[in-house]
């Protein structure tokens, strides 16, 4: 069992939402019942849209009636890491920070930018208030957390470690079992190498247990890095290995959200949504016959249903 400091809690999510992390410092520095860097709760990503009311409701639940939210974090922008944003922002008067890089995509809410058209899925506008960048220094729950540099995955994303406590929030840098999607690599941007260069980074710091992006935190780092070694190694040594991951990866989700979909509009869908587009153009010059086939390959494993020219899930 990983025993967390008091002032941590972990939301564990779906694979819809990113998990959450509550800091609640119960420290009393000021007059005003703050601590001394003027923060007493945060939360650190806030899940996909849909399940907004959800991340509220933990949120509320977790703070009881006597504190308010008072930080949001976003690891990165990706619409399951920060679709709770909006609806938090309108319930608690709170600050938000960003990725420094992302600042103008969200104050123009360029969808194409923040990859929630790209990807096919939606996340409601929000504002910031602030942004961080690898090397900042945040303070969460009464502890310092470094801002680490996380592309790869994203090239915007961080991740933030604690090394008084050996804790390491990896975002969708590494999971007990390999990493996010590797984006920029669809667009023909550099993102492999970066990714592993992110690998190598968390090999040296000295860190007891990961709460990953998604997934159950865990503490076995050295099996999880060496599994994500070979899976980047596997992914490099033939990209369209990546494309075709990516490409399935945004259906199930899409499905995830939607639970059934016409054929007609999954296909229209990878048509006009520029990463999954870009995805298979990478693999086929037949679109719908990929998508065709790659659902049967899912329904196959059973990950969803194909009923007539309806594509189900659940």
């Amino acid at each position: 069992m990983i025993t967390f400091p008091a002032s941590m809690r972990v939301f564990e999510r779906g694979w819809l939402s990113s998990n959450n992390v509550l800091f609640i410092d119960d420290e009393r520095d000021g007059d005003d019942g703050r601590d001394a860097h003027g923060i007493r709760t945060a939360l650190v990503d806030t899940g996909y849209a849909i399940h907004a009311a959800q991340t509220l409701a933990l949120v509320r639940q977790a703070l009881g009636n006597d504190r308010t939210l008072d930080l949001i974090v976003n690891t990165h922008l990706h619409s399951d890491h920060c679709g709770g944003n909006a609806l938090l922002q309108s319930n608690f008067i709170c600050e938000t920070l960003i990725p420094q890089t992302e600042a103008d995509a969200v104050r123009e809410w360029d969808e194409e930018k923040l990859t929630f058209r790209a990807t096919g899925q939606r996340c409601e506008r929000f504002g910031f208030t602030g942004t961080i960048a690898p090397g900042a220094t945040l303070r969460l729950g009464g502890l310092d957390w470094s801002v680490l540099g996380a592309p790869g995955h994203d090239p915007h994303s961080l991740m933030l470690y604690c090394a008084a406590e050996r804790l390491l929030i990896s975002a969708d840098a590494l999971w007990e079992n390999g990493f996010g999607v590797i984006f920029p690599e669809l667009e023909g941007e550099s993102g492999f190498a970066e990714q592993r260069a992110v690998l190598e980074l968390i090999a040296t710091l000295d860190v007891r247990a990961v709460i990953p992006g998604h997934g159950a935190p865990f503490t076995d780092v050295s099996t999880a890095l060496d599994i994500a070694f070979s899976r980047i190694d596997y992914l490099r040594a033939d990209p369209v290995r990546n494309a075709k991951n990516a490409l399935k990866v945004m259906i199930v989700f899409k499905l995830m959200e939607l639970r059934s979909m016409p054929l007609s509009e999954l296909l229209l869908l990878v048509d006009k949504a520029g990463a999954m587009r870009a995805a298979a153009n990478l693999l086929s010059n037949d679109r719908p016959g990929l998508v065709r086939k790659y659902l049967a390959e899912l329904a196959s494993s059973g990950a969803l249903r194909v009923e007539g020219e309806t594509v189900r899930i659940g």
